[in-house]
């Protein structure tokens, strides 16, 4: 397959684009688009609209602040709100609105999108991010059972540790995975159903998170020990807000 790589970040893609093609020997086209802003649809959709995109993998995220914190905590607030909403959720809707079309008319297709496996729970500290990757899902399955019959594949993938930027580059470990182990685990499931955690521990670690009582989550000493936790883990402290690089990428089907 050709490959479009999307981002904000043009020298970034352009390394990315020649490892890609010098591994692969196939095409690879660069756009680079901010998601955290209004309106990059337009451009991207005529950038595009001579593809015939098979598989669209909707990856763009952001993560107000590495450090977990009270909502009214959070630096820049309004902006704040309006970021993750147009990154983690108006992104994933508007890509799927532009080539979802293409894709039934074909009958056939794959779009897999991004969520996180603190989703699975009402995630106090994190509580817009997870909110934010609850309408992935449930966006997700909703499209699943209307076009399924299509024959689309749409799924959810929800890891929880991955070493990237968002997670600090934290030592990957049974626990936290490096991004190519969790890409090659996760593909293992992309017929298993609408949403995987993608790897058989990251299974587990939602069926934990899931069986815990909530009132002992919400426990102030609990919170506590996750803000200790994280600022041990990255280093960082909460007055430094950071977000992951906007990344998508789309795979192509092969054109003659």
């Amino acid at each position: 397959m050709s490959v479009v790589i999307m981002s904000r970040t043009k020298e970034t893609l352009d390394q990315v684009a020649k490892e890609i093609g010098d591994k692969t020997g196939q095409r690879v086209k660069v756009a680079v688009a901010d998601f955290t802003k209004e309106d990059v649809f337009g451009e991207i959709e005529g950038q595009l609209q001579d593809l015939n995109v098979g598989v669209l993998v909707n990856n763009v995220g952001m993560l107000p602040s590495y450090f977990p914190g009270r909502f009214l905590e959070s630096a820049e607030l309004d902006q704040t709100i309006t970021k993750v909403i147009n990154c983690n959720v108006k992104t994933m809707a508007k890509m799927c609105k532009i080539f979802l079309p293409g894709m039934a008319n074909r009958g056939k297709g794959v779009i897999v999108n991004i969520s996180s496996g603190i989703a699975c729970i009402p995630f106090p500290m994190y509580t817009l991010y997870a909110a934010s990757k609850v309408f992935v899902e449930r966006f997700s399955q909703g499209l699943q059972a209307e076009y399924k019959d299509k024959g689309i594949i749409i799924q959810t993938v929800a890891p929880f540790g991955v070493s990237t930027r968002m997670a600090a580059y934290q030592q990957t470990n049974i626990v936290t995975s490096s991004p190519e182990d969790f890409v090659k685990s996760s593909l293992q499931y992309l017929r298993a159903g609408d949403k995987t955690h993608g790897s058989v521990c990251h299974t587990v670690m939602g069926w934990l998170l899931q069986s815990i009582p909530l009132q002992v989550i919400y426990a102030e000493s609990v919170l506590s020990s996750l803000q200790d936790y994280i600022k041990k883990k990255t280093g960082y402290e909460a007055s430094i807000p950071e977000s992951s690089p906007t990344f998508k990428i789309q795979l192509n089907e092969q054109e003659e």
